[in-house]
């Protein structure tokens, strides 16, 4: 019996020998109490060098492997290994924990760092991608996190001089990070030709932006900005390990056992080499140092901590040592000395004294030790070694005796007898040798029973048995010294053991879990005289038990440290202490044993904090002697509240089955009946598995719940108010302290806490994300500002919240078993306790953790089930209530007494001012005094004390109480059977409200002329409830057995009854006795009918429909259209043709349970498996129709039944127990209410209307620049991977030939050559309007606009037509807003496309910017995948909301400010145009899209949307909406396809403003100064119309705009309105202001519309350029007016565009294979020619004018002769071009042409022959005119490493001929010296596009570069992002 409880001694830590240098560095360091800091194994040790003492921080529950000290020196965070990692802030002093932050890392954390003032952490984690992650590690929040890199990285930094950087380093990489808002960025260190690309170990920051770096071959690198500036050579010899900074400088430490000082400007000091001095040995490697003042701190690779003193550097004192690397395996006692003999893989062999803790000797080994044992004089010491020899040495000087090899596996267990004379060896090769000692080691004898290897070997007293286990689990015996086997069981039992060391055995069962592998335990030894035992195993626990321990699964206590297997345990010889050692952490740790006396001495030493209790759930102490639970409990805690459909399931199931049925839907359905019902009142009350959830609101209502409703009942009016928010059971409710609001928990797989308003039923907060399956309790902290919530998965994880906000605050796991209440600590916010079966625990919270301590029973009781907790008066007392009866005082976590309240369970407790009431499973409630010394009084509830104004009747005397309030002079007080009752202080007692008790209720019957209903449930009871405004129970019957339906006579004088043994009964309606019964069948009867004619109709599970004719029961068959007009006297039936819309997409996973049909056959409601209760207008044909739907019900709704005068729906909720009623609001009574939702399973089949322009919007797909591929079809090897020919006449360095030509004509007129230094990007020609919208807006007053193109933000002055830009977007940005609020002024928010959301650098963003100083304030990360399509600030400015492109289209909002994502929900399932704040709000919002409106409020941390209700308008429809504006009172307007605008009141449509616009309707803008709505469409100009109106605030009267473009049609994307002008944004790329008192038109800004821009020549000698584009234009733009002078429209796609040389002609290739020839002047066609089908793709002038070149993407260029006039013959063409043509350039002399191809090879021809020139050396001869090719050996270095997926497309030297700008398909330009030969050239970059595409820039009077570009999109269709045109200058 007694080894069922946990032995009551106990272990303490008091030593651990070793320190973990392997695999891990920068982890020791002094404190600043001058104590040193490490850890080893799962331990944080302190360690003070003054005391010899040490202090253990045990919060890890596996191998810690990283460690990071605050700036200020006393707080710690280490991190560890393991599934779910965490880290673990905690005080080096008290070694108590202050913080856990987890939940984000997984595998573990490699390296921690605190930021200069000690705020934040930076952790890195192990995981495929590195992640880092910046926290604020005292409130325990993730802050940013992003993918560190690919490979490793050793260590990270803050810059403690910049803030928000941070440096990481790794293998070959060294990432330099900035954090801005959620996101950090990181740049890559360009090592350059400074130094070599390799691995760096580890890193300092210093000032000025410098940070030095040691790296793996010992060189230290030396960074400026993300620049290595210089290296260290040789500051080391091999990698440098650890590198630390202190006030004086920098200490190093590398491999090659040196440390190194340096002074702050890292010049070398001094140097210590290790290995030279008195403890040094050859392989010494440093892998940690600290230096501060004169002390040096070093930690070894082998386990050994030096401590230096500056003056005495070759004197280094040893402080710590250890075993190296390799398993520790051998452990043995000395038999009569405080001494532990270890050996290791290491192959040392180490005596350590248990007394001074200290090494005392070492002697190293040929081989691996794996086994040792010291003889019984404490003279010899054997070691079994693993190549199966042993050694003996001697103790006192460790000389070698013998050495013997006899077997060739490990030895893995030797012992030498208990009189000394034989020494066993057991092998891993199954025996076990005898060997002489006297006899110097002669063997004996062998044994060789067992059939695998032996693990254990124990001696008996009399040295003459031997037992052994093996790895089979067998244990054998053997006679000594023979070694034969016995078999004789008597003869077995009487021998005595020496020792017990074997893990399998009788007296050792208990130590085996009951199903447990029989390997796991590696080590026990018993210590005879305390009687207890303790064992290790291979999940780093020492266990102590009691011994012998003979029953499985034992009690025990268990204490953590050890990380992985703990290999060895034995106690020490004098059993003062226990001493075990870890395999793979290498660390021995001694423990001190306290016996049981000494343990109450101890008792004021708190148990040692921990994650993993030492006292941890398994090893309570006797179960036996708990009693057995409650029935009442038992039933409780078998509830699993698991789901087959979750509520939260049915959007994806719905998905799924349209799939299916997408077929079956043409037709088109009813509308949803025009009445609505409403809840009215609701019989029950949940107190059959709820506690404490009834409360007095502020006012004196009363609230609690029953099913899914939270109900606040007023006693004085009898009436009801519902809050409706939840979609499933309620289990759980507080009260918040002030009495105001209230919160409920509820059942679901992400189950949701709700907090809201008593007054206003309106939620106030929702909190989900944490918990599995439901929450079950819940609680308020005293301030108000907190909740606590407990979840019911399966570890019942406790989170703590702040719930305004919505933040999870702290998080951790429960216990296993169920836990029934939550408190908080009304003292001090950040305590707790928690309740439940078997369970008290007293919780703190630590950052993002919480601190769960047991409950210290004592003597005094036994560890009970809890089934209520307060806390008393000051903040040590709580008080609990247990399963049998007792009331628990706590002080502090200690039991201190117990007081026997009631007899059974207590089940509700409540403190008030001067004592407490107890309420239990008796029916009593008790009041006590203060301290539970006295009762003061009792109260029964009994039926005679029922009061006379009761509502209702009491079922049974003294009910279990499972819920008490005190307030307003009364007690309140809940039960198990559903009652709601209120005890007066004198004794009376009211009922006010009942339900059904436990068991399903299915039989409801309501009566035919009077307004009462009857049901009988499975809880053997009938009822009569009144309906009318009296509410109550009016009689009630008790059955035999529970029923399942019953039926009103048509007279309403009898009651049928059907019953669940197969009986039925008619009974009187009025008093309920029996008139008559019968007995005919064994089954439940499920449904009774009384018949008014002969046919009988009845529903079958297998949903089939039988007739029957009564009253003989003959079987019908009535064919299914005469069923529709044969006139039923009721139909309640589910099926057949008339209902058979009433099932739902989901048919096949839920059941529609009933349905009944109001009298006059209108309207039919149904109630199904869901909890759903539907209203369908009858006959409902076809399937999926369309209804009104309604929760209010948690699961099955079992019945539906409509009042005999169709004014009230009954129904009943089957396991909710509860009987609703709902009144029926006819149609013509209209008073909308929320809870009203109309939606049929199926959208819609009208589609949202069509427009080509929406359409394309829907369905682009962006390409991400990150991932691009190149624009043109390229094929071939990549010039920089080509391999190069050698030529023939590679001159000589020397030559006497001529001098090579000019590669280039060059105009340097007089003038010195210069490169050009750098480029600004000086104006942008360009507008996105093409499938962006509202994304023009004022600024300033209307001095500026600000609009984007390209990934560039532009601020544009509308006086100057100066530009300036916001570039930190890497890719496309497409939305743009502009907060509206004065404390923001002027701050934009733009957002980007982008790839998989993984927050990475290329993951989608947003940037908050300032306008005017371009600063970025915070970036967004987000998870929305593909790209952000709309941003909108709230009316304060600090929220932001967006939208997302990914297929959910999720909406997100933020705290810009701090970069913190509070809500993010999918928005739906098409895509979403436009989501906006309202102006006046910073919780409502309504987002628009493809035939969805919605209009969110954010609720805490929760997003809840109603869909806007259309019914109200006859024959509105969906449609697509595009746009939305705000006006007053609530009051929504949104723009659709169709060009109607809506107007929506809350979330209900009121009325349609028809044809706003002729079109669809882009743009909404709402004026905020004076509430007048601009709206902007899509139309044709006409007289009286136009594309911008002015409307007044309710959108009655509007004034119409013309945009005078001349376009046939305008199409406005964006208005905005400023003072007195209203600024447009068209999808032609204009931006117009008109000004709306004369309607004048000014045109800011042009663009081209669509299609890229490949075209773009500048003038020989003026400042103009030409842009040719694919929207069929050619533009003429002036750079020095900022402007577009002039447009042609050419009819066909224009591809390429050129000038002649005198600039009097130019030429323009089309797509279409023409080419057209203008003249300048007059712009008339001088000619046009089409002599190829395909694009030309570039077309030429030569320099003397005479010649015109035409390349083409049919592999061909074209010669014309241009003196020939304009009829432009062809006079010759290149012959065999292998691929098309991308660039051609002639020589200056007109006489040769080189041409670029698609295969990446150039060419060079003769002109005007078309010869191929083949000689190399003729072509370096030539000199030519331009260079725009991008291929050849001249500019080989444009080409970069990363071009795999991307090309360099255009290219363009100087005039000056020293300079080459190119773009490419990642849309960088870059600046490159000419020629660039070499590869891999350095370049500046400029980056403005997605994507660049083609360039030719010559050289203009002011140096002026203009290129051309065309952001590019992939995909099947060409969807081109916007047209633009950049100059730099």
């Amino acid at each position: 019996m007694a080894a069922r409880s946990a032995p009551s001694c106990h272990l303490r830590l008091e030593w651990v020998y070793g320190y973990r240098g392997h695999q891990c560095r920068n982890n020791l360091y002094y404190t600043a109490a001058k104590e040193i800091v490490y850890f080893v194994a799962g331990v944080g040790v302190v360690y003070s060098p003054r005391e010899h003492r040490q202090k253990f921080y045990r919060g890890h529950s596996d191998d810690i492997i990283s460690l990071a000290l605050h700036p200020e020196r006393v707080l710690v965070a280490t991190g560890q290994v393991g599934k779910e990692p965490y880290i673990c802030v905690w005080d080096s002093y008290t070694v108590q924990t202050i913080s856990i932050l987890k939940d984000v890392h997984t595998h573990g954390i490699a390296c921690l760092a605190f930021d200069l003032d000690g705020q934040r952490l930076v952790s890195v984690g192990l995981d495929s991608k590195n992640a880092v992650c910046v926290w604020d590690w005292k409130r325990g929040k993730m802050l940013s996190m992003a993918p560190g890199h690919t490979d490793r990285i050793f260590d990270i930094s803050w810059d403690l001089y910049q803030p928000n950087k941070l440096v990481s380093c790794g293998v070959k990489h060294i990432k330099f990070w900035s954090l801005c808002g959620n996101a950090l960025t990181p740049k890559r260190g360009v090592f350059g030709k400074t130094g070599d690309l390799q691995t760096i170990l580890c890193l300092a920051c210093a000032r000025d932006e410098l940070t030095y770096s040691g790296a793996l071959n010992g060189d230290i690198y030396v960074w400026k900005g993300i620049n290595l500036i210089r290296t260290i050579q040789g500051a080391h010899t091999a990698g440098i390990f650890s590198m630390n900074a202190c006030e004086e400088g920098f200490a190093t430490g590398g491999r090659d056992g040196c440390i190194r000082l340096w002074d702050l400007t890292f010049k070398p000091i001094t140097v210590i080499d290790l290995r030279e001095t008195d403890q040094g040995y050859k392989g010494l490697s440093v892998r940690s140092v600290c230096w501060r003042g004169d002390h040096i701190l070093v930690g070894t690779q082998d386990s050994e901590i030096f401590e230096i003193v500056v003056h005495e550097r070759n004197k280094p004192f040893l402080i710590m040592q250890g075993h190296c690397e390799g398993e520790l395996w051998a452990l043995a006692i000395h038999p009569t000395k405080p001494l532990a003999v270890t050996g290791s893989d290491d192959r040392s062999v180490r005596i350590w004294s248990l007394v001074d803790h200290a090494l005392i000797a070492r002697c190293n080994m040929e081989e691996p030790i794996r086994c040792a044992a010291v003889n019984v004089d404490g003279i010899h010491l054997a070691l079994g070694m693993k190549d199966g020899s042993f050694t003996v040495l001697r103790v006192r000087d460790m000389t070698e005796v013998v050495h013997i090899k006899d077997r060739k596996e490990a030895i893995h267990e030797l012992k030498y007898s208990p009189d000394g004379s034989y020494l066993a060896v057991g092998c891993n090769d199954s025996s076990v040798d005898i060997y002489g000692v006297a006899q110097r080691y002669k063997k004996f004898g062998e044994c060789v029973g067992s059939l695998s290897f032996i693990t254990h070997l124990d001696w008996s007293s009399d040295s003459r048995y031997l037992q052994t286990n093996d790895g089979n689990g067998k244990r054998l015996f053997y006679r000594m010294p023979g070694g034969k086997e016995m078999t004789n069981k008597e003869e077995i039992k009487g021998v005595h053991w020496a020792s017990w060391t074997c893990v399998s055995g009788l007296e050792v069962n208990g130590i085996w879990p009951k199903y447990s592998d029989i390997n796991d335990i590696n080590s026990v030894d018993g210590n005879y005289i305390g009687q207890v035992l303790v064992s290790a195993d291979d999940y780093g626990i020492v266990k102590l038990f009691r011994y012998p321990c003979l029953r499985k699964g034992a009690k025990f206590k268990k204490y953590i440290g050890h990380s992985a297997h703990v290999t060895n345990v034995r106690w020490s010889h004098d059993y003062q202490w226990v001493i075990s050692i870890g395999g793979a952490d290498h660390s021995v740790f001694q423990w001190k044993f306290i016996p049981e006396r000494k343990l109450k001495d101890a008792l004021h030493i708190a148990p040692q904090e921990s994650l993993a209790d030492s006292n941890s759930d398994e090893s309570d102490s006797d179960l036996s002697d708990v009693p057995e639970l409650d029935s009442e409990i038992e039933q409780e805690t078998q509830l699993t509240y698991r789901r087959q459909v979750y509520k939260e399931d049915l959007p994806q199931l719905k998905e799924q089955y349209k799939e299916k049925q997408k077929s079956g839907t043409s037709k088109r359905r009813e509308r949803p009946p025009g009445n609505s019902i409403r809840l009215h009142f609701v019989h029950g009350y949940r107190g059959y598995d709820c506690r404490s959830n009834l409360f007095y609101t502020q006012i004196g209502e009363i609230v609690y719940h029953v099913a899914a409703v939270g109900v606040i009942y007023n006693r004085q009016q009898n009436t009801q108010r519902f809050y409706l928010g939840h979609d499933d059971d309620i289990l759980c409710l507080a009260l918040h302290p002030l009495k105001d609001y209230v919160a409920t928990g509820q059942v679901g797989r992400d189950p949701s806490v709700h907090i809201w308003d008593t007054e206003t039923i309106k939620p106030l907060s929702v909190l989900k994300g944490y918990h599995q399956y439901g929450v079950c309790a819940v609680d308020f902290s005293a301030d108000g500002k907190r909740l606590a919530s407990v979840g019911i998965d399966d570890s019942h994880t406790i989170v703590l919240w702040d719930w305004k906000k919505g933040e999870k605050l702290s998080i951790a796991r429960g216990s296993k078993d169920k836990i029934f209440v939550v408190k908080m600590n009304p003292y001090v916010p950040d305590k707790l306790i928690t309740a439940g079966i078997k369970h008290m625990k007293f919780w703190r919270r630590a950052g993002g953790g919480l601190i769960g301590r047991k409950g210290y029973v004592g003597t005094l009781g036994k560890n009970d089930t809890m089934m209520c907790a307060v806390y008393g008066w000051t903040e040590e007392m709580a008080f609990s209530g247990t399963s049998t009866g007792d009331v628990c005082i706590w002080r502090d976590i200690f039991l201190v007494k117990t007081v026997k309240a009631h007899d059974g369970p207590v089940f509700s407790m409540h403190a008030l001012e001067k004592g407490f009431v107890t309420g239990g499973k008796d029916g009593v409630v008790a009041l006590w005094d203060d301290s539970f010394e006295r009762c003061l009084k009792t109260y029964a509830i009994k039926r005679a004390a029922l009061a006379p104004g009761s509502k209702g009747l009491l079922l049974e005397d003294n009910p279990s109480i499972r819920a008490i309030s005190l307030g307003h002079g009364h007690i309140l007080v809940g039960t198990k059977n559903g009652e709601i009752l209120e005890v007066d202080k004198s004794g009376p007692v009211t009922l006010l409200v009942q339900g059904h008790m436990e068991g399903e209720v299915w039989g409801l019957a309501t009566h035919p002329y009077l307004p009462i209903c009857a049901t009988v449930s499975d809880d053997k009871t009938l009822r009569i409830w009144d309906l009318s405004p009296s509410h109550c129970m009016l009689a009630v019957r008790k059955l035999k057995k529970g029923g399942r339906c019953c039926c009103f006579s048509p007279d309403g004088k009898a009651l049928a009854v059907g019953l669940n043994d197969g009986s039925f009964l008619m009974a009187n309606a009025d008093t309920l006795e029996d008139l008559v019964s019968f007995h005919h069948r064994k089954d439940i009867i499920s449904d009774i009918r009384f018949s008014p004619g002969k046919l009988l109709r009845v529903n079958t599970g297998a949903k089939e429909q039988l007739f029957f004719e009564a009253p003989r029961g003959k079987k019908q068959t009535i064919p299914s259209g005469e069923v529709e007009k044969i006139g039923w006297a009721s139909w309640t039936s589910v099926l057949g043709l008339c209902c058979e819309g009433i099932w739902p997409v989901i048919g096949e996973v839920t059941d529609v349970t009933a349905s009944c049909l109001t009298s006059d056959k209108t309207v039919l409601a149904t109630g199904d498996d869901l909890g759903f209760v539907k209203l369908f207008r009858y006959p409902t044909k076809g399937k999926f129709g369309k209804f009104k739907k309604y929760v209010a019900h948690s699961t099955h709704v079992t019945n539906v039944r409509w009042t005999y005068d169709d004014s009230m729906l009954v129904t009943l909720g089957g396991t909710d127990m509860s009987l609703m009623v709902w009144t029926n609001e006819m149609e013509g009574y209209r008073e909308k209410r929320p809870c009203d939702s109309e939606e049929s399973d199926i959208d819609s089949e009208e589609d949202g209307g069509y427009d080509s322009d929406v359409t394309r919007e829907n369905e682009i797909s962006y390409t991400i620049r990150a991932l691009s591929t190149n624009i043109r079809p390229m094929f071939g090897i990549k010039p920089h991977l080509q391999q190069k020919e050698p030529s023939i006449d590679e001159r000589p360095p020397v030559s006497r030939a001529p001098p090579q030509p000019e590669k280039l004509q060059t105009n340097n007129v007089g003038k010195k050559k210069r490169p050009i230094e750098d480029l600004v990007l000086e104006l942008v020609f360009g507008y996105r309007g093409r499938d962006c919208r509202n994304n023009v807006h004022y600024l300033n007053d209307g001095d500026d606009i600000i609009y984007h193109t390209a990934s560039v933000g532009i601020l544009h002055n509308v006086a100057t037509g100066t530009q300036s830009f916001y570039q930190e977007h890497n890719d496309d940005i497409l939305c743009l807003t502009v907060n509206q609020h004065p404390k923001f002024i002027n701050i934009v928010a733009t957002g980007q496309v982008g790839d998989s959301a993984d927050m990475s650098a290329t993951a989608p963003s947003i940037h908050i910017w300032d306008a005017m100083s371009k600063q970025t304030l915070s970036m967004l990360r987000c998870y929305h995948s593909k790209g952000v399509c709309s941003v909108s600030f709230s009316a304060t400015g600090k929220l932001l909301l967006s939208v997302g492109l990914d297929p959910e289209h999720t909406i997100t909002i933020w705290r810009w400010q701090e970069g913190a994502k509070i809500a993010s929900r999918a928005g739906h399932n098409q895509r979403i145009f436009v989501a906006e704040f309202r102006p006046d709000s910073d919780s409502q919002f309504v987002s628009v899209g493809v035939k969805h409106v919605k209009f969110w409020t954010l609720a805490g941390r929760a997003l809840l949307s109603k869909k806007g209700l259309l019914s109200t308008l006859e024959d509105a429809r969906m449609q697509t909406m595009l746009a939305v504006a705000f006006g007053a009172n609530n009051l929504t307007f949104t723009g659709t396809i169709s060009g109607d605008v809506c107007v929506w009141k809350d979330h209900i449509l009121c009325r349609i403003v028809a044809r706003a616009h002729n079109g669809p309707v882009f743009a909404m803008y709402t004026t905020l100064r004076d509430g007048l709505i601009v709206t902007g469409g899509k139309e044709r100009p006409s007289k009286e119309g136009g594309a911008v109106k002015l409307w007044d605030q309710e959108l009655r009267r509007c004034r119409a705009f013309r945009l005078e473009t001349g376009q046939v049609t305008d199409c406005v994307r964006s208005v905005c309105r400023g003072k007195g002008k209203i600024l447009v944004g068209t999808r032609n790329a204009e931006i117009i202001e008109v000004g709306e008192k004369n309607a004048a038109c000014n045109i800011l800004v042009n663009g081209h519309v669509d299609g890229p821009i490949w075209g773009l020549a500048t003038h020989p000698s003026r400042d103009f350029f030409l842009s040719a584009a694919e929207d069929g234009t050619v533009r003429l733009w002036d750079i020095a007016d900022k402007k577009m002078l002039n447009k042609v429209n050419l009819g066909h796609a224009a591809r390429t565009v050129c000038y002649s040389p005198e600039g009097d002609m130019v030429a323009i290739g089309m797509k279409n294979g023409e080419f057209i020839i203008l003249l300048v002047s007059s712009l008339k066609i001088w000619g046009k020619k089409r002599d190829r089908r395909c694009a030309i793709h570039d077309i030429r002038f030569s320099p003397d004018s005479r010649f015109l070149a035409v390349g083409s993407s049919e592999n061909s260029v074209d010669f014309y002769d241009l003196t020939l006039g304009p009829t432009l013959n062809r006079i010759s063409y290149c012959k065999d071009i292998p691929s098309f043509v991308i660039q051609m350039d002639f020589s200056a002399d007109s006489r040769h042409l080189q041409v670029s191809t698609g295969c990446y090879k150039r060419h060079v021809y003769e002109v005007p022959s078309g010869k191929h020139l083949m000689d190399q050396a003729a072509i370096d001869r030539i000199t030519w005119a331009t260079w725009t090719s991008i291929l050849g050996d001249e500019v080989m270095g444009i080409w970069s490493r990363h071009a795999e997926k991307a090309d360099v497309n255009c290219a363009c030297v100087s005039h000056s001929g020293i300079s080459l700008v190119t773009g490419d398909d990642f849309g960088m330009i870059k600046l490159f010296d000419f020629p660039c030969p070499e590869k891999f050239f350095i370049c500046l970059e400029m980056c403005t596009y997605a994507s660049l595409k083609d360039m030719d820039a010559e050289k203009t009077l002011h140096k002026l570069t203009a290129l051309r570009n065309q952001n590019y999109t992939g995909g099947k269709k060409k969807n081109r992002t916007k047209p633009c045109m950049v100059k730099w200058c």
